[in-house]
Order: C-alpha cells, then structure tokens, then sequence
C-alpha cells in the first residue's frame, strides 16, 4: 500500500486503486458509456475556466464553511451516492458513512448499494442522505421513504436521468453482470489482487441488498435484461412533475432533484416545493452525446433561485473552485472517494478530505479570495 504523503492528488490515489481493485471492478467504477466521450468532455470543459491570479490583497486566510440547505458544513462538499459502492472496496459504504459522520459533511446512500440504510444507520452521522431510484410501485416506494426516515436519513435525493440502463461498454468488455458472478476469467483478475479479495472473502459477495428485499414482487416482468443491467430497472421509473408531487408530499425532509441539465427542467422546480437542484451528467455514465455539466450549469443558474449542487468531473480544489465561481453552492464527489478506499482502505476518505480542502484553500489564496461565496465574484476567462 502507497503511503498517503506519496498520494498529493486525486490522480494519484486513482493511479494507487487501480493497483488493488480487480480489474472488472475498475472497469466499472471508472468507465462512462459509449466512447466515454462526456466523461472527457467534462475534464475538458472544467479546464477552460481560467481564474486570473490577484495581488495586493494583504494576507488571505479562506474559510471553507459552507451554509446549505440549513446545515453548517467545514467544507463545501461531501460524498456522492456510487451504486454497489461494496463491489468496489469492501464495506465502502460503512466506511464512508463513519466518515461523512466524522467529518461532519453529507454522506448519500445509493438505493443500489451492497448495504442496507439499516445496515449503515449506526454509523450514521447528522447529514446522511439517500439517493432514490424512483420505483414505479407505490408500495415499494412508500416502503423506501419509511425505511430510510426510520434509519435517520434526513435528506432524499431523487435522481431523473436514469430511465434506461446505459451501455457503458467498458463495464461489458470486464465481464461485470448483475448480479456479480465470479467466473474463472474474473477469479483470475481477482486471485492479482489479495487485499482486496480477503476482506471480500470477510464481508461476502456484495449485492443490492435494499434492491434483493423488492425482487420477488417484479421477478415475473423481468424478462431479458442486459448484462450491465439489474433487477432495479425494472423496479424503477421515468418520474415526472406529478412524481415529484407525489414525494413531497410523503418525505417531510429536504428534497432535492438530481440529474438536472436543462434550464427548463430546472425552472419548475420551486413550485414543486423541491429544495435544491443538482446539476449532474451522471459523470458522463448514461449519454456519451451530452455536453459538459459545468456548460451547463451557470444556465440552470439563471433559471432557479433554488441551492444548486454540482458534480460531475471534479477531480480537486481548482475544479470545486470553478463550480463554485459559476453557481454552484456545493459539490459532491463520487469516484475520488472510492479512489481513495482502494489506494489507502479505511484511511483513505479521511486523506481524500484533507488534500481537497488544502487543495482547494491554496488556489483561493492564489486568486484572493477569503470566503466561499466571494468566488462568484472573482474574475475569470
């Protein structure tokens, strides 16, 4: 294992991990769909955001806290929901929830991850949220709401961009299927990679274990799926302004939208008592033909006066700085804190926070800025 002085950026924790995870599991925590090329365009797009250096501001001390949505954060981000985030390093999810409890900063549950909100509940700090799949049975979805209120979720997520699976071609070629099966081919990329298979071999072979609980009452309409595909595409649906009615009115929390890329999208929302927007391209994982989030972003800034958050592409302080500079009121990761799990196991969320808020703390020196909500004012090309 690297150790954490010799991992000073999320490049190189993402250059660690993917010399402990399987390579079926990297294949799909790094990949995006069709030629991956809105996952390069986000890279692309956040690096042509210049910030000019300032000078003659005396000495600058930023402070990274951040107010959303009611809570007091000591950073402005926090960790985004990774479907089977267990696949990709065992027991992720209790990790990164003690984590997010720790540290005091949001930690959003996948409904497709390998454990259960019960399961995580006792590591749970004040700020878990949970990411919702939105189910198509209105059973199933009450169900859901009850289940993650009783655990102490107090945040819903509902993601809107996500009505058909993907092909995400590079996950196909690893040999990843739902659910997981170890076939030789795998249990040789596997038997390369001991840590990660021992503790494996300790948590067991991870499954959707909220997903596993709804089977049984859509087994029958399954029909043929894809090999990138599961069980919870068909539990799931296309939601529309009636369905985010419908939510309001059974989760007695703040709601936030996600997956928002259009400004018309964007516009309705208030009205619909939603809380916050999240801009997202699904990191470039659903449409290879999508533009860059970041273009979109100041856009849907210009049609809400709803708390925005962004992500998609952000790999360090300079690109939360650009989010930030262009409407964002908070940020949240998904791959780097997995990154950061494979190269340094459970130490590695508490590494990842550091490095990100020292890295984003030196760039606001750089460009004078003392507070969060001053990077909207900064001068930028």
């Amino acid at each position: 294992m690297a150790h954490p002085k010799n991992l000073p950026a999320v490049s190189d924790l993402r250059t660690a991990a993917r010399k402990r995870i399987p390579h079926f599991v990297w294949e799909y925590l790094d990949s995006a769909t069709g030629d991956e090329s809105t996952l390069h365009r986000n890279r692309s797009a956040l690096d042509d955001i210049l910030f000019c250096p300032r000078g003659l501001k005396g000495e600058v001390a930023p402070d990274l806290t951040t107010d959303f949505l009611g809570q007091s954060y000591p950073v402005p981000f926090g960790i985004a929901p990774v479907g089977m985030s267990g696949l990709i390093w065992p027991n992720a999810e209790k990790t990164l929830a003690r984590h997010g409890a720790d540290a005091g900063i949001p930690y959003a549950i996948s409904t497709v991850a390998t454990q259960t909100p019960e399961d995580v509940a006792p590591y749970l700090g004040d700020h878990g949220w949970f990411q919702m799949y939105p189910p198509r049975d209105e059973a199933i979805r009450t169900d859901m709401l009850n289940r993650v209120k009783a655990a102490g979720f107090s945040t819903l997520v509902v993601t809107i961009d996500v009505p058909a699976p993907s092909r995400r071609e590079r996950q196909i070629r690893g040999g990843l299927t739902q659910p997981p099966k170890l076939t030789p081919r795998l249990l040789a990329q596997v038997a390369l990679r001991p840590t990660w298979a021992i503790q494996t071999l300790k948590t067991g072979m991870p499954r959707m274990k909220m997903i596993d609980a709804y089977a049984e009452q859509v087994l029958g309409d399954m029909g043929n799926l894809p090999s990138n595909a599961h069980v919870g595409y068909v539990l799931r649906t296309a939601p529309d302004h009636s369905y985010i009615d419908w939510l309001r009115a059974h989760w007695d929390g703040p709601l936030i939208v996600k997956g928002v890329m259009h400004p018309d999208d964007a516009a309705p929302l208030a009205g619909l008592g939603v809380d916050a927007v999240w801009v997202s391209n699904h990191a470039g994982r659903q449409l290879a033909g999508a533009p860059a989030a970041i273009t979109m972003l100041p856009r849907v800034r210009q049609a809400t006066d709803l708390p925005i958050i962004f992500d998609s592409g952000i790999e360090g302080g300079m690109d939360m700085m650009r989010a930030l500079a262009l409407g964002a009121d908070f940020i949240m990761l998904g791959r780097a804190w997995h990154y950061a799990l494979g190269a340094l196991g459970a130490a590695g969320p508490a590494h990842l926070q550091a490095l990100l808020a020292d890295d984003l703390t030196t760039n606001m020196v750089q460009i004078g800025a003392a507070k969060i909500p001053e990077l909207r004012d900064t001068t930028f090309f």
